[in-house]
């Protein structure tokens, strides 16, 4: 094990081996919302507002394509991370290099079902007439790099399984400011426009994916692969397909529910698309928290599961809510207090800063059913729990769309706070249906489904 960051999580005080991975993937994801930032700055003052719309206007469509990838990814993950648990190193290995196969022939078959796809989605989805040949360019080239943005996707991914976060967070830190140089390369020096944009992003991810990978495999044994180890596996195959489909059904049906509810935020106007807008980037740092505890909850209950631990995947649980909940209080008291200082850093009209405030502070209040549906999700996705994933999804469908319908329909006068009421209730609605699966997952937990 000399020279790699591996962490048995089946050792040690939970919340001390829970801050020691989520951190980095905190900072890392950090980072990438700074890049995110830098990166719509770049466009809309080198190219312009119409170029911004266009970049803007793919990224939920574009995400239902990477969802699938990254589902496969998890999926993969998790029984990387069990067989890791448990002790197995010649499983472990011989998983790490099945998933390669599982996680590059997704990428590419969704790298090229999104780049034929492209013009049509983007019409179905009313793209304005005079955005779309710029959106289709964007859209067809990110996704036609899936494959080689896979490279970084995958090495990131096995050696979170392994415990290590803080490998795949230097090479991410890498990326991003490789990804600004580049931007501005790309875009103002060689005019590129979007497709510059596009393809500096993929070289950035294809170097900082190469550089992470090839550090595992001179640096971390479980990637110390023989000819063996890399012979296809049908059970691993199996069984990370059997995990990773209901993670990818569950983010892309998220998808088709946020799109639903933007159909719902268009119908108050103008402002109130403004003011959601704003929060919705604002929010994004609420979940930034809850996301690394959840991954690192993942890692977690996966490893000791795979090693038959019951106990310790139960304290997960409850360390993980008692970090959420130390965030969720700081969140909450910064959105009471600073929710006008906060909107005005990203938008200057009054009318919308009022709004977003007012929401800011509305939907604070509902954090904790938050952290309690990250909490779980980390756990359940850990054990191996597929369909959890898939009745996450289908109640966030549920909610968003149908919420809307039924306030409209009850309370005919319903103003813009409506929209962020939604928000709200879907928490809680969601946390309520994550707990009873977890409860009920708890009594019947049975290790005999475990991939060990």
């Amino acid at each position: 094990m000399k020279g790699s960051q591996n962490v048995n999580m089946t050792q040690g005080h939970p919340i001390r081996l829970l801050m020691q991975f989520a951190l980095p993937m905190l900072i890392g994801n950090l980072f990438q919302q700074a890049y995110s930032l830098a990166d719509s700055v770049i466009v809309g003052q080198f190219l312009g507002s119409d170029a911004l719309a266009a970049v803007g206007s793919t990224g939920s469509v574009t995400f239902l394509f990477f969802s699938i990838c990254n589902g496969i990814g998890s999926g993969a993950g998790i029984v990387t991370s069990q067989y890791f648990g448990a002790g197995l190193f010649e499983r472990t290995k011989r998983a790490i290099a099945n998933a390669a196969y599982i996680m590059f022939v997704a990428a590419a078959v969704m790298g090229v079902a999104a780049y034929l796809a492209a013009p049509a989605l983007l019409s179905f989805m009313d793209t304005p007439v005079e955005i779309l040949p710029d959106a289709v360019t964007y859209m067809r080239m990110s996704c036609s790099g899936v494959p080689l943005v896979a490279v970084y996707n995958y090495s990131s991914s096995m050696l979170r399984a392994l415990g290590d976060s803080k490998t795949p967070l230097y090479f991410l830190i890498f990326s991003c400011f490789l990804n600004v140089l580049l931007d501005l390369f790309c875009v103002y020096v060689l005019d590129m426009g979007v497709f510059g944009a596009a393809l500096a992003t993929i070289i950035a991810q294809l170097i900082s994916g190469v550089g992470c990978l090839w550090y595992a495999l001179k640096h971390n044994p479980y990637f110390h692969l023989t000819r063996e180890d890399m012979q296809p596996d049908r059970e691993v195959i199996r069984q990370s397909v059997r995990l990773g489909l209901p993670l990818a059904l569950q983010w892309s049906l998220i998808a088709v529910s946020s799109t639903a509810l933007q159909t719902f935020v268009n119908s108050f106007g103008a402002e109130a698309m403004a003011a959601f807008t704003a929060t919705n980037r604002i929010e994004q740092l609420v979940h930034l928290p809850y996301g690394s505890i959840s991954s690192a909850l993942a890692t977690y209950a996966g490893q000791n599961f795979g090693a038959h631990n019951m106990k310790r995947v139960k304290e997960g649980l409850r360390h993980g809510m008692l970090l959420s909940a130390i965030f969720t209080v700081i969140m909450m008291l910064a959105y009471q207090l600073l929710n006008q200082p906060i909107m005005q850093l990203f938008v200057k009209e009054e009318g919308v800063i009022l709004i977003g405030a007012q929401a800011l502070k509305l939907t604070s209040w509902f954090y904790i059913f938050l952290a309690v549906i990250y909490m779980s999700r980390g756990i359940l996705n850990g054990v191996g729990d597929a369909m959890f994933a898939f009745i996450n999804g289908i109640v966030e469908v549920i909610c968003r769309i149908g919420l809307p319908i039924v306030m409209v329909a009850l309370f005919p006068q319903t103003d813009m706070m409506g929209i962020w009421w939604t928000a709200g209730i879907t928490w809680i609605i969601s946390a309520a249906f994550c707990m009873l699966r977890y409860v009920a997952w708890r009594k019947k937990a049975d290790f005999s489904k475990s991939v060990v």
